[in-house]
């Protein structure tokens, strides 16, 4: 039985959101403050509903990603016990396995970028984080080290000479149950559940928000909706994780043909100057221009000067979408080229545009090859041509930055060049990881001041590595205003 949704988008306005993190960051500090996520509260596992996830490998799979979409409602321990008899026989690796697979391939795009806020927000006011959820602990364990929660309270199968029994160790975590395996993780952390705080979407965990202090209903169903009414809690705003409309996937081709229109009217255009690199530049400008528009897509940029100068320079952007290709052109201009993964040289499109504007591919299989191909890049900076590259190396699953690889930042030692961290905040609202369909939108850039790369040490790079990475999170937790 499913208790039934209410309206995920704007429930009670954008400003409960704003309040409840001004309110944590004014309120008590501390590890001995708890901030308990539910997984019902994480994703809108209502907008899974009608789809199906196969893996040809595991019929598993299929049935831990059916439980998840069921884990706000009364049928989730059910579909519990089901999945254990499914899963028996199976080692615990095999099983982290298929719930990391189903987490990256059938799920991700679900995860609500306002919670990822609040997230970092109790993280910064020192709070103990953790995710909790009827579901296995193999089914939280790659939503919670995507958002980097240390913490997961689950299902705990129970293990005998390395294989799953079919059983679970203690209550399953639903109702009491779960109030009480919260309770009991907040004894043994000392913590004070008075003063903490527990997100959820579900009525099932009503036992549960009645033992904090503070009760935030997200996405909630309809009788939990009725429950928030009743006590006043704050309801913060978040948007449904919608699939693309028919109305976008016309707009995309669109703007592929406008990319490709675009590329060619660029390079024609500036054909009488014989000069590649003038001829890059024109590519570059009206092949990002042309179907950004086309597709509905806007910047707003806040430190737009840093973009300009100084030059060269190595542009960091953290990745979130298929998108940012176009993104990050358009955002930096002229003077720019970039790296790219070794699949997109056979890419129909992209490739022969990379190879004209100059991009360096690199084999990310192989670490050795990898840093040789990097090297000619130094030679470009010398030139004076920018260069800009995403350091995590891959698009990330949230609106988390993945950790950052130090490729970028021996290339800016070498090269003697500054770094410019280019922080996107909100590019995958207009495509998913994943996604090769755009949907309209504003996208918000913010440009920061360069950082020195001349006293850095090449054999020893963590220590910068981590601040950059840090100035990040920092300025996705506080956005810098729009100028004027």
């Amino acid at each position: 039985m499913s208790l039934g949704r209410a309206a995920a988008t704007k429930t009670t306005g954008s400003g409960e959101l704003e309040a409840l993190i001004a309110a944590i960051r004014s309120g008590p500090q501390g590890a001995d403050i708890g901030a308990f996520f539910d997984l019902s509260a994480v994703a809108d596992l209502h907008a899974m509903a009608g789809r199906r996830f196969r893996d040809p490998g595991s019929a598993t799979a299929g049935l831990l990603f059916e439980q998840l979409r069921h884990s706000g409602d009364s049928a989730g321990p059910d579909l519990l016990e089901r999945l254990g008899g499914h899963a028996a026989g199976s080692t615990p690796a095999e099983l982290a396995a298929q719930g990391e697979r189903v987490f990256e391939r059938g799920w991700y795009d679900r995860v609500y970028p306002e919670v990822w806020r609040l997230v970092r927000e109790h993280f910064a006011a020192g709070h103990t984080v953790a995710l909790t959820g009827t579901v296995t602990e193999y089914q939280l364990h790659p939503v919670a080290a995507a958002l980097e929660i240390g913490h997961t309270l689950g299902a705990r199968p129970t293990v005998a000479e390395g294989r799953f029994t079919g059983g679970f160790d203690g209550p399953l975590p639903f109702g009491p149950d779960k109030a009480a395996m919260v309770a009991d993780f907040a004894t043994a952390h000392d913590i004070d559940l008075r003063r903490s705080y527990v997100y959820t979407g579900s009525a099932t965990d009503l036992p549960l928000l009645s033992g904090v202090g503070t009760a935030v209903p997200i996405a909630p169903d309809t009788t939990l909706a009725a429950a928030a009414a009743d006590h006043g809690w704050s309801r913060p705003a978040v948007a449904a994780r919608t699939s693309p409309t028919v109305a976008d996937r016309l707009r995309t081709v669109l703007g592929f043909a406008a990319l490709l229109g675009g590329a060619l009217f660029g390079v024609l255009s500036r054909a009488y100057t014989r000069d590649r690199r003038t001829m890059s530049d024109a590519l570059m400008r009206y092949g990002t221009s042309w179907p950004l528009r086309l597709c509905g897509i806007r910047l707003r940029i806040t430190g737009a000067e840093y973009a300009r100068s100084p030059r060269p320079a190595v542009f960091l952007f953290n990745h979130q979408s298929q998108f940012d290709v176009l993104i990050v052109p358009a955002v930096l201009g002229a003077g720019v080229t970039g790296v790219g993964k070794k699949e997109l040289i056979r890419h129909p499109v992209f490739g022969p545009l990379m190879r004209f504007v100059g991009v360096t591919f690199i084999d990310r299989s192989n670490t050795d090859r990898a840093k040789a191909s990097l090297a000619p890049v130094v030679h470009t900076l010398g030139d004076g041509l920018s260069i800009a590259i995403a350091p995590e190396g891959t698009r990330s699953y949230t609106s988390q930055p993945g950790m950052f690889k130090k490729g970028a930042f021996h290339i800016a030692a070498q090269a003697g060049v500054p770094v410019i961290p280019v922080v996107i905040r909100n590019a995958a609202d207009i495509g998913r990881r994943d996604s090769m369909i755009a949907r309209p939108g504003t996208v918000d850039i913010a440009i920061l001041p360069p950082i020195d790369s001349t006293g850095w040490d090449p054999a020893d790079l963590t220590r910068e590595v981590a601040a950059v990475r840090q100035r990040y999170l920092d300025t996705l937790r506080n956005w810098p205003p729009a100028a004027g």
